[in-house]
């Protein structure tokens, strides 16, 4: 089925973006093993699909796409609160950017902003997506990104300079 360079190609592919999945996903949906589920399911799309057809280097956006569509799919029929696991394992996490508090703190703020401001940021800075990358995942113009990112950014602003006062 798979060329053998292609099959290593993938496989690294996929190994050196799973925590980054995993946590893309648990960022929207709140529950490391939904997470994780997602992220399976979305592998396993991707195999099925023919993986050699797509370029290795627009491997990683297609997976991001692929596990931001299921998460919408939970989202949209299983509509539910975003609630952070207290069972994350953050050492898991690459780079170990984030504590557990900051993590719930920065949700907390995220959840008030409009879904598609706070998903945009979430993918700017949690996920360290680029503009061009999370307006080809989001199917939305780059300059789209990029004002709602920017809109999202001033309303979090005036947001700490509230509750810091």
């Amino acid at each position: 089925m798979f060329k053998k360079k292609n099959r290593n190609n993938i496989s690294k592919i996929i190994e050196n973006n799973l925590d980054y999945l995993v946590r893309f996903a648990y960022f929207r949906l709140g529950e490391r093993s939904e997470a994780e589920d997602v992220v399976y399911d979305a592998i396993l799309k991707f195999l099925e699909r023919n993986p050699n057809e797509i370029k290795p280097e627009s491997i990683r956006l297609y997976l991001f796409r692929i596990v931001h569509n299921l998460c919408l799919d939970r989202l949209r029929y299983g509509k539910r609160e975003l609630v952070l696991d207290d069972n994350i394992n953050i050492e898991e996490t690459p780079d170990d950017l984030y504590d557990l508090e900051e993590i719930e703190r920065i949700n907390d703020f995220l959840i008030s902003l409009p879904q598609r401001e706070s998903d945009v940021i979430r993918m700017r800075i949690v996920d360290n997506l680029s503009f061009v990358e999370i307006s080809k995942i989001l199917s939305i113009p780059q300059s789209t990104s990029k004002s709602r990112y920017k809109s999202g950014m001033e309303k979090l602003r005036r947001m700490v300079i509230k509750n810091k006062l």
